[in-house]
């Protein structure tokens, strides 16, 4: 089923329900078809126009909540919230802490370069 936002949970895909619908709306976020203040459908409203179960949707709110793709403005609704700057800011953290651990690991750079390019190959399944 697609939902009049155009996002859609395909039944048969390898990915779960709930981590389908988080990508489809961190990913137009992100590009932009979803604007910044664009206000999302209530968790029930998005669960019965999807045939979902209410809990897989507020799951993959949580997890865009967390992620700072939307926030939730309770009882004003949840809306698309400023993820290109959210995510570039919680990427770099990410990326510091790496390099601080490869560091205290004494790895070199090459290596600890290695290791990260071979656990993004991975996580976007492109590994060899």
């Amino acid at each position: 089923m697609t939902s009049k936002t155009g996002l859609s949970i395909d039944d048969d895909a390898g990915t779960a329900p709930y981590e389908q619908l988080r990508a489809q709306i961190s990913e137009q976020a992100r590009t932009g078809r979803l604007p910044v203040g664009h206000r999302l459908p209530t968790v029930r409203g998005l669960a019965q126009e999807l045939g979902l179960a209410a809990n897989t949707v507020a799951k993959a709110y949580r997890a865009l909540e967390s992620d700072g793709v939307i926030e939730t403005r309770g009882r004003n609704g949840t809306f698309i919230a400023a993820a290109g700057e959210a995510a570039d800011r919680r990427a770099a953290e990410a990326a510091q802490s790496f390099a601080a651990q490869a560091r205290r690991l004494g790895l070199t750079e090459d290596e600890a370069l290695r290791a990260a390019h071979q656990a993004l190959r991975a996580a976007y399944g492109t590994a060899d």
